[in-house]
């Protein structure tokens, strides 16, 4: 059983700054990679930000230069540093992490979803 949780999301101001936290635990023998998704309301979920285990990341454009991702593998932990928010950054953001578990003696891959938290950026 693996259970991730998000938290952090709020009201902010436009140009204003968050950081979301995403820790999953549970029977974990390693995550693969970890990532933000957001879904605003009537638009599809879309890619934020994601991580793999070795560091490297990827951005959706409309993020870059202002999100930032970081993962502390040790805690099993993905942060999302968000800066400079704009009106249109205000969605529930999702964590979706890839977890390697063990069961009847084999490993499989499973992704797990976070519940999601909520950020509205609104004057």
């Amino acid at each position: 059983q693996v259970q991730v949780v998000e938290s952090g999301g709020g009201l902010v101001q436009p140009g204003g700054s968050l950081r979301l936290s995403c820790a999953a635990s549970g029977s974990i023998v390693r995550i693969n990679s970890m990532g933000w998704y957001r879904q605003a309301p009537g638009k599809e979920r879309e890619l934020v930000a994601a991580c793999t285990s070795g560091g490297s990341t990827n951005y959706a454009d409309s993020v870059k230069g202002r999100f930032t991702i970081s993962r502390d593998n040790a805690q099993n932990t993905v942060y999302l540093q968000m800066n400079s928010l704009k009106p249109e950054d205000t969605a529930v953001y999702y964590c979706k992490t890839h977890v390697v578990v063990t069961t009847r003696g084999l490993r499989y891959e499973y992704a797990y979803w976070g519940q999601g938290t909520q950020v509205t950026v609104s004057s």
